[in-house]
């Protein structure tokens, strides 16, 4: 089993710290984009609205907290700055860079060695960027930015020394409240070092005089796991719940470096049953309930959760998708609800309902209210196109199954992308709006154009397929599911397709077998595979076997063609009481549903 802990990262450190969070930069920092950065000085004569009035202009308010030396912007300072931006503009960095080198040595002003910086990154140029950020920092030794620069690039580097220097000061300047996060930052600075044991050689030594602190050990213990030490990393774990009992990080820690699923599960039950309002912890025990497909226990978890904090949105979202797994619909529409008004309470830019809105549409339609479907997919935001493609093609899905066919099939006619994904996505929509309004040689025919424009889509490819089965085409649709998998290798669903049609067929049933059991192996959890495998062991005259794959199937997933099959192996049993109390089940879901039918009346039976 992955180990569900390894979940012990700065975000959930800084969670719990009242201070102004710093972070190392994920690789050599990639040049933002700005513009011209001059210093400080009384708006020069010209007046006329140019790009280095603007960076004048701009000057003003850049960087207020940082002492700024006062400079005069005389005519032939303002000359060089802007010739500077206009060179590396038109690609000539090294002239701009040095230029902007010199003048911040000439100027003393921090804010041109991090211009120069920031062009020789964009150059790709490691040396003079380290050069510059050097410098930066000599102009600017408390600039927090400054030193993030110079770490991420000192730790990326083949020598050490400079870092360490620079996190020993650091740690030794930081206040006692700040430090266990000044110890955290170092860690995810060295978390990129090329040399693994340096670095925790490094992260030992500077955190030596501090060992009676809980940081301490959670840093070491985490620097150890990463080093491979895994018999350290859970004495320093251990070490840092002795200091502090109660501490859900270092118990995070502790379960994160210890391997067996079983010790860890102890470890947290009893740390709960100590301390029951550690949410971060039921949290983490409530994910590794749903790794281990305890979903009933996991949702009891997240229902704990949300007793404590009513409106927390991941504990909302949570529960909903769990809901939807044990198809609660109307559970899992009350959760994303109220998830939806708590996002759109709170507000910001990371706050995005765009999912659940989605999620909820299709609740909607589940229901056959298609009028609140279209009402929750008009709350989308515009301006992801991503999404809203998807939306657009949700939309025209709604209006053709509100009975305008037509004026759905419209609605992806005005869609416009260069996108060939996008391009095939729109054409399967097409074939499915026609397919479900009782066109399948419309449908047929879309999908075999569709496939002659877009012959590299696995995706495609496949739709073509069912339709060619449904058209009788039984040869073309083989040809090109076996297609689809030389495309795609890991395309569990082509496998079953060929696979379930070889046994629908009754056909190659130990080819049929081979097919379904690989695709199984792919997705093991998935009850449509676990359906087909079902089936061909039924044809096979494995009776038994079958039983026990269509009931785990049905538990997963209460679908109607599931449920007709478990149905068929029953009456083959002799049940015929519990095969038509399932198929009662799949009329009351779906009323037309064409397997049943053709079940019924090839069995001679009725309900």
């Amino acid at each position: 089993m992955k180990n569900a802990f390894a979940i012990v990262t700065l975000s959930a450190v800084l969670s719990g710290c009242a201070v102004v969070p710093w972070h190392a930069p994920a690789e050599a920092p990639a040049a933002p984009p700005a513009a011209p950065v001059i210093p400080a000085a009384p708006a020069p004569s010209p007046t006329e609205d140019t790009p280095a009035m603007q960076a004048v202009a701009a000057a003003a308010a850049v960087q207020a907290n940082e002492a700024l030396p006062s400079v005069d912007l005389t005519a032939d300072l303002f000359y060089k700055l802007t010739k500077a931006e206009l060179d590396f503009k038109r690609g000539q960095w090294q002239s701009a860079y040095v230029t902007m080198m010199v003048l911040a040595q000439q100027t003393r002003d921090p804010r041109l060695a991090q211009r120069s910086a920031e062009m020789a990154l964009a150059a790709k140029q490691g040396g003079e960027a380290m050069a510059a950020i050097r410098l930066w920092r000599e102009l600017a030794p408390e600039s927090d930015e400054a030193a993030q620069y110079f770490l991420g690039f000192a730790v990326l580097g083949d020598d050490l020394s400079e870092a360490e220097q620079a996190f020993t000061q650091r740690l030794k300047k930081s206040p006692p409240a700040a430090r266990g996060l000044a110890m955290f930052q170092m860690q995810q600075f060295l978390l990129r070092a090329k040399d693994k044991a340096a670095a925790f050689a490094l992260m030992e030594r500077v955190l030596a005089p501090y060992t009676g602190q809980l940081e301490t050990h959670l840093v070491l213990a985490q620097g150890a796991f990463a080093n491979n030490e895994a018999l350290r990393a859970a004495a320093e774990a251990r070490r840092a719940l002795s200091i502090k009992p109660d501490s859900e990080l270092a118990l995070l820690t502790m379960a994160q470096v210890t391997p067996d699923p079983e010790i860890v599960k102890k470890l947290v039950t009893d740390f709960l049953a100590k301390y029951p309002q550690a949410r971060e912890v039921r949290a983490a025990y409530a994910r590794m309930l749903v790794e281990q497909k305890q979903y009933d226990k996991a949702r009891n978890e997240f229902e704990t959760l949300l007793k404590g904090q009513p409106d927390n949105p991941a504990t909302l979202y949570a529960l909903g998708i769990m809901a939807m797994q044990a198809t609660d619909i109307n559970a899992a529409e009350g959760y994303f609800q109220h998830f939806v008004e708590v996002l759109e309470k709170e507000g910001g830019e990371d706050r995005d309902p765009t999912k659940a809105l989605l999620i909820l549409a299709q609740i909607a339609e589940e229901k056959g209210d298609l009028a609140a479907a279209q009402g929750w997919l008009d709350r989308v935001d515009n301006n992801d196109a991503r999404m809203m493609l998807t939306v657009r093609l949700k939309r025209a899905h709604l209006a053709a199954r509100m009975g305008d066919l037509e004026g759905a099939r419209k609605q992806l006619a005005q869609i416009k992308t260069d996108d060939p994904a996008e391009q095939a996505q729109i054409i399967q929509t097409d074939a499915q709006l026609l397919r479900d309004g009782g066109q399948p040689l419309e449908a047929y025919k879309v999908l075999e154009d569709g496939v002659l424009r877009y012959p590299n889509s696995p995706d495609l490819l496949y739709d073509f397929a069912l339709a060619a089965e449904k058209m009788g085409k039984v040869e073309l649709m083989e040809t090109s599911l076996r297609k689809v998998m030389e495309m795609s290798p890991d395309n569990h669903h082509a496998y079953n397709a060929l696979g379930y049609s070889l046994a629908e067929r009754n056909q190659r049933l130990d080819e049929a077998y081979a097919l379904i059991d690989k695709a199984m192996q792919m997705a093991p959890g998935d009850p449509f595979i676990m359906d087909s495998l079902g089936w061909v062991n039924y044809r096979m005259g494995k009776l038994k076997e079958a039983e026990t794959l269509l009931r785990r199937a049905y538990a997963l997933r209460s679908d109607p063609e599931i449920a007709v099959h478990l149905g068929e192996v029953l009456w083959a049993q002799g049940d015929k009481a519990g095969a038509q109390g399932l198929w009662r089940e799949a009329r009351a879901k779906d009323p037309h549903n064409d397997v049943l039918k053709s079940t019924l009346a090839r069995l001679n039976t009725s309900l």
